[in-house]
């Protein structure tokens, strides 16, 4: 049976289908990346904002099309089934089986129950779970973490070190659909690393819901800085990243262990979601705006060349035009390198959708704006000092005229940073790929608001 598959949402979540895909290949289903050709479509959901529901909504129905046609079964799982199982299966007769996040450890014997009886089992409609009844998730063995399909390409992979979140920020869903914070063993982890270099992997990408809180359930304080100094021992390792660690989580020690390894990239992502001390309380973050301040600037003073990026919301409820204007005014003064927004989102069940003062959409819409067009200007300024700098760029694809090589420096993230452009001086026709998936040496030349141009040097 030809199976195809579809992942929607963050990385964490397509850890999970990349664990899927193994699963069905060791049961020796082919894997084809063409709806068209498939006998059975599987999709992996997000449900974490209104627009990811969206997406994931109307990703069914599309491939509900399909059905009609080739494709005889048609599979959904993830982080939105978890949320709204008994919904959609109302909604969605067309959906042969919906498969819940705490259902993953049965996984694949609903799977052969499908296959084998051909019959569909969409009756046993569960409890809604809320908040207070919520227990951690079942995590996959560790053996399925090992023979999971990589398919970001040759040289990057994800690790999952964590699964869940127990910040129980007011506006967040996922303490509702994928439960507390459960760290997975270190041995775990650092055997499933060897296992990705074998398979050629250069950079690993570190990533839970709050990565600092890695090892505090398992081993009673948070481990992160000790796991990062272990993984740096795997000599076939070249870079080292992780990704969303909460700013109250950020010790000393961390800052010292990535100012310290070379092999980790002196990149800190912080997702500090506004800097209005109200704000920040009615969100229950467990931070301050002197606290923020103080923390950005030890890092910068201990690692002069690092680069912060954060994630920030606009328009949460009760956020008056004056606590707008001083997270404005915290973007413009500390020039962050990268920097992502988001209008908030009222999700059903969650503390911040039941407080009054709801921001309209176009008042969301304009602080957005505003927040971007900043950054835009903040960005470019940043990329300019850059320009005669000598960078490591890891060749990852070619423009499709063959003019440029494109890559990534040390200090971009895959499908959410910036890129370098690399003039290929070897003619503009050419077709030779040698380096690509190679390390190279080069000068910035140029900027734009985003990307860095280059030579190889």
């Amino acid at each position: 049976m030809d199976v195809g598959f579809i992942s929607l949402g963050c990385s964490k979540n397509l850890i999970d289908t990349e664990i899927i895909i193994g699963k069905f290949k060791s049961h020796n289903y082919n894997i084809v990346n063409d709806e068209e050709k498939a006998d059975m479509i599987v999709i992996n959901t997000c449900g974490f904002i209104d627009s990811a529901k969206e997406e994931a909504i109307n990703t069914i129905l599309e491939m509900a099309e399909y059905k009609k046609k080739r494709c005889k079964y048609l599979i959904v799982m993830g982080c939105l089934v978890q949320r709204y199982y008994e919904e959609l299966v109302k909604l969605l007769p067309e959906v042969d089986l919906f498969i819940k996040l705490d259902e993953y450890d049965i996984f694949w014997n609903k799977i052969e129950d499908l296959v084998k009886r051909d019959i569909v089992e969409k009756s046993k409609t569960k409890k809604i779970t809320k908040i207070s009844e919520l227990k951690p998730l079942p995590m996959f063995y560790k053996e399925e973490f090992l023979n999971r399909t990589i398919t970001t390409g040759k040289n990057y992979a994800y690790l999952k070190i964590g699964e869940g979140c127990s910040n129980r920020c007011t506006y967040c869903a996922i303490p509702y659909i994928r439960g507390p914070f459960v760290s997975r063993k270190k041995e775990d982890i650092i055997e499933e690393a060897k296992s990705l270099v074998k398979k050629g992997i250069k950079e690993l990408i570190i990533i839970a819901q709050d990565t600092t809180k890695y090892g505090i359930d398992l081993y009673g304080k948070s481990c992160l800085a000790e796991l990062l100094e272990e993984l740096c021992k795997i000599k076939e390792i070249k870079w080292i990243r992780f990704l969303y660690s909460y700013p109250e989580g950020i010790t000393d020690e961390l800052i010292d262990v990535v100012a310290n390894n070379s092999k980790i990239a002196k990149y800190f992502d912080i997702p500090l979601q506004h800097i209005s001390d109200n704000v920040l309380k009615k969100m229950n973050r467990r931070t301050s705006k002197k606290q923020i301040e103080s923390l950005i600037t030890k890092i910068r003073n201990k690692i002069p060349n690092v680069t912060l990026r954060t994630s920030l919301i606009v328009g949460f409820p009760g956020e008056s035009k004056e606590e707008f204007n001083e997270l404005l005014d915290f973007v413009k003064q500390t020039k962050f390198d990268k920097l992502g927004v988001f209008e908030y989102s009222k999700e059903e069940g969650t503390p911040a959708s039941k407080l009054d003062s709801q921001i309209h959409w176009k008042t969301k819409k304009s602080r957005y704006n505003k927040i971007m067009e900043a950054q835009q200007k903040i960005s470019k300024e940043n990329l300019k000092i850059k320009i005669g700098k000598i960078y490591e760029v890891l060749i990852e694809d070619m423009s499709f005229d063959g003019k440029y090589y494109i890559g990534r420096t040390m200090l971009d993230v895959p499908d959410i940073d910036g890129l370098m452009y690399i003039k290929n001086n070897k003619g503009k026709e050419i077709e030779e790929k040698d380096l690509i998936n190679e390390f190279v040496k080069c000068r910035i030349i140029d900027v734009n608001a985003y990307d860095l141009i280059g030579e190889i040097i």
